[in-house]
């Protein structure tokens, strides 16, 4: 019997009425879940009271559209509170919502569309849904009163995902809701493209569930009559079920369909409209009978004529989820259900989910340059319309902007122009993260400051027009050749305070002659002045000043990066604010040599507190160090300073709070509260740790040289992001030292660097050889120093297997082979080129970081491509060759250390 056929892009309304109210709402964690009421007012903030789902105003995730209100009248049933209101967006071609998720997570996407005659007009528009920058489907409203619902899963690549309404020049677009709700990232997985709801049966009831009877809020619709099966059900009590990852809801597993012919199979079949289109099935078995010792139910399951899975016999009230591997065409599908030989009873069926596959071929613009942007919108409050993807679809690009477009590749901005755009302000250094920037207009604005010299730094860079502006002091010299050159066209007209560094000198000249004058004539009341000031600097000399920074010290000039919690700006608090934002030192999160770190709340922004113990020999140099140095230093990957107190004898250091504490904990798995981490996990970690290195080793003039990377120094905030922390023994590398600094050795065994323990000359190299000792603890979670009588270190344990060419061997034995063996090499070459001996050979921070973002990448690509029924043990060893491109690698593995001969003692190994 074949399937009643429901365009893809559309769902029954029978969610959205009032007899949802009948079933049970409790309370569910909806953690993964992110509830949009579309025009709402901006502080609304609700619990539906039919499904206990909470919904929030769009108010946060939109800036343009109309609130509406549909009227009641045009309706012929009561829906949920979240359909009655719309946003319309009368003005602009594309309009988006941008809902801040965690990248290549597993999201299930619904809009919801509920016309109701909102603007009066009695004219149902049509329009275009974008996810991202590529097109989703068509919104065409056939019944005011009659709601469209369409349900995507996807697992976006960026950290937000766009959801844009097009106007085609059929009507205004609105939308009524949107829904997102995470899912199991093992789950739903296809060889390539994103799944397209098509239909979700619950093939033996007569009713519709969603949540919280579904804890993934699905949409779970009854078939209906069928003359050729029959429905059976049984009475399970609640939590009985030995639930699998797809967690199909247990009333929905509490009935089923058989053949009403108990010989005859039990056949499900649809006709796609495209015979082209792909489809994924999903169904899900129970056995919900108690079957007596002398019956059997086993049965077999062909797809469209050819055997799909044989020997079904589904187990009492334990889940089986049988699910495409790879997609599905042709004019018809079929699956048929046929009992086997030695089957005494008839095949059945629970429940059956069916997807279309669509495949999104545009590709996103490069993500440095949409954060570039969004900053400088921000900063200068541009008033334009940029909504959206800066570049793509071509269709929508953002004014002002022209983009690179090359294949499969990312689109780049190559032209910016601000002309005439009302900008105030010095010019911001964010432009200088447009790395492929050809041309920049900044013309007719009010901006003042010099000209900064990042834009001589941006190679592609062939045309500035900065032409009226009240910009001041010279023009840097590396413009100024390039323009005498004609590498570039330099437009600085009408600036009346700009000149040549030449010109400048000669205007200094001048107006020195001028002013001698009236400086002789107030030179004795300046000696007055002076005397009176050296008495007041006496006194204040005398007052204690616990945190003093000597100006001669060279201090850190840092390209800024954007961090939620830079809004705080470094504050100081007193003793007592630090024990209100404590509560009194309630909650103590962790101990080490410095002190106590209290947990605390500043508003209801969680921070951690680090108080110094008065008993700490160091502690106070520490605490000086980083102060100063975070003072300097925003970076995404670095845990920010939010304030620091300075309180006589009280100090301490207010944090960023990193909810799920230091990289060490997750990887020995001793605490209760650790996660895990899988392969993908693993990688984002020490891609996350690598660009904060190569933040301080190379966003910093002068560098900063941390001296103490080691796995409890990488913190993981809620989403898991990787940040460097403790900066107590940073040093800062002078300039006009250009290769090595002389200091004392500062760091913590096992990680330090040899040749630093050694020698005493610290080099950008010394953090990479730490780098590289925590990036085989990631590979490996083994301890760094082992617990045996040897002390065996970890890079002599790791060198002593890779002759072996096992990675299986080396890899955390945990992740039981998930994970792909190009990427695990790759991520072990990287680790031992860190650890050289010899730190000429040791890769740059740069190249460690290009290097773990294409390990990543092979990573992603397998998880995309993974068959899930492929056995995890069947992975075969292969043979490992060190010499690759990430050069120099002669001399990666020393003889001793392959061998596992190395004697770690004389490295400053031996505790």
């Amino acid at each position: 019997m074949a399937l009643k056929y429901l365009p893809s892009y559309t769902m029954s309304m029978s969610f959205l009425v009032v007899f949802l109210g009948g079933l049970r709402v409790q309370a569910q964690d909806q953690s993964g879940f992110i509830s949009i009421d579309c025009g709402a007012p901006a502080d609304v903030n609700y619990t539906e009271p039919k499904t206990g789902i909470n919904y929030i105003s769009d108010a946060n995730f939109v800036n343009t559209g109309v609130s509406g209100t549909i009227i009641p009248e045009t309706i012929n049933t009561v829906y949920q509170r979240q359909m009655m209101n719309v946003r319309s967006f009368p003005e602009g071609k594309r309009n988006c919502y941008r809902i801040n998720i965690t990248r290549g997570s597993t999201y299930l996407i619904r809009t919801n569309f509920l016309y109701g005659n909102y603007d009066g007009l009695n004219r149902a528009p049509q329009f275009d849904i974008h996810l991202g920058v590529n097109r989703w489907y068509t919104v065409n409203i056939g019944n005011a009163s009659t709601p469209q619902v369409n349900e995507i899963i996807h697992v976006p690549s960026l950290d937000y995902l766009h959801i844009c309404l097009v106007d085609t020049g059929h009507g205004t677009p609105f939308i009524s809701a949107i829904e997102l709700r995470t899912l199991k990232s093992d789950t739903y997985v296809t060889q390539f493209g994103s799944l397209e709801y098509h239909n979700r049966w619950d093939l033996g009831s007569n009713n519709s569930y969603r949540y919280d009877v579904d804890v993934y809020d699905r949409f779970w619709y009854s078939y209906g009559d069928n003359k050729d099966w029959k429905q059976i059900s049984a009475s399970i009590a609640a939590d009985s079920f030995d639930q699998n990852h797809y967690k199909p809801p247990e009333i929905v597993l509490s009935t089923a369909v058989t053949p009403v012919n108990a010989t005859a199979p039990l056949v499900i079949s649809w006709e796609p409209q495209n015979p082209t289109e792909l489809y994924y099935v999903y169904m899900h078995f129970t056995e919900i009978e108690v079957l007596p010792k002398n019956q059997t139910r086993e049965f077999n399951i062909t797809q469209n004529g050819k055997p799909w899975y044989q020997n079904l016999s589904p187990m009492h009230q334990s889940i089986n989820t049988i699910y495409s591997r790879s997609g599905i065409n042709g004019e018809k599908i079929e699956y048929s259900l046929e009992k086997t030989k030695n089957s005494s009873l008839p095949p059945i069926i629970n429940a059956i989910e069916i997807y279309k596959v669509i495949n999104f071929h545009q590709t996103d613009t490069h993500q440095g340059d949409v954060d570039a942007l969004t900053t400088i919108k921000s900063v200068y409050g541009v008033t334009r319309d940029w909504q959206g993807d800066p570049c793509a679809p071509v269709a929508y690009s953002w004014d002002g902007l022209n983009c690179s477009y090359r294949g499969t590749e990312n689109p780049r901005i190559t032209s910016l122009n601000l002309s005439s755009s009302e900008l105030s302000g010095t010019i911001d250094p964010t432009i200088a993260n447009l790395i492929m920037l050809e041309k920049l207009d900044l013309s007719n604005n009010n901006l003042y400051g010099e000209v900064p010299d990042f834009l001589s730094r941006l190679q592609h860079l062939k045309m500035i027009n900065l032409e009226n502006n009240n910009l001041t002091g010279s023009i840097p010299s590396a413009l100024v050749q390039k323009s005498k050159e004609g590498f570039l066209s330099l437009s600085v007209g009408q600036n009346p305070y700009l000149c040549e560094s030449g010109q400048c000198n000669e205007k200094r000249k001048n107006k020195k002659n001028i002013v001698t004058l009236l400086l002789a004539s107030v030179c004795g009341g300046l000696i007055l002045l002076v005397a009176v000031a050296a008495v007041s600097w006496t006194l204040i000399k005398r007052k204690p000043n616990d945190l003093t920074v000597d100006q001669r010290e060279m201090t850190p000039q840092c390209t800024e990066q954007d961090d939620s919690l830079h809004q705080f700006k470094k504050q100081l608090y007193s003793y007592s604010d630090v024990v209100r934002i404590t509560n009194n030192f309630n909650t103590i999160v962790g101990k080490g040599g410095f002190g106590t770190v209290y947990l605390g709340y500043i508003g209801d922004t969680p921070v951690a507190v680090k108080m110094l113990s008065p008993s700490s020999v160091r502690g106070y140099q520490q605490f000086q160090a980083e102060v100063k140095l975070l003072m300097r230093v925003h970076h995404t990957n670095l845990t920010s300073l939010v304030g620091y107190c300075n309180d006589r004898d009280y100090k301490g250091l207010i944090y960023e709070y990193m909810a799920n504490g230091d990289l060490q904990e997750h990887l020995s798995g001793k605490h209760n509260k650790s996660k895990f981490l899988n392969w993908e996990d693993r990688l984002r970690i020490a891609v996350d740790a690598a660009l904060g290195l190569e933040y301080l080793q190379t966003g910093c003039k002068p560098p900063i040289i941390h001296r103490d990377v080691k796995s409890t120094n990488i913190l993981l905030d809620e989403k898991f992001q990787a940040k460097l922390s403790d900066f107590g023994l940073s040093k800062i590398f002078p300039i006009d030292e250009e290769t090595h600094v002389s200091t004392v050795v500062a760091g913590t065994p096992g990680y330090l660097d040899p040749d630093y323990y050694i020698s005493n000359r610290l080099t950008h190299k010394s953090d990479v050889y730490s780098f590289g000792v925590v990036l085989l603890e990631i590979i490996t979670s083994q301890p760094v120093i082992a617990r045996n009588e040897e002390r065996t270190h970890i890079i002599q344990w790791v060198g002593s297997l890779i002759a072996n060419g096992d990675i299986n061997a080396i890899v955390d034995s945990r992740l039981e082979g998930d994970f792909d063996i190009n990427s695990a090499w790759k991520a072990v070459e990287i680790a031992m080129a860190c650890v050289s001996l010899n730190p000429s050979e040791r890769p740059m921070m740069r190249m460690i970081v290009t290097e773990l973002k294409e390990t990543l990448a092979t990573e992603l690509t397998r998880t995309k491509l993974i068959d899930p029924d492929i056995r995890r043990d069947s992975v075969e060893p292969v043979t490992f060759n060190l010499d690759t491109e990430l050069t120099p690698l002669a001399s990666i593995v020393p003889p001793e250390l392959a061998t596992g001969h190395m004697n770690m003692s004389k490295m400053g190994y031996t505790l």
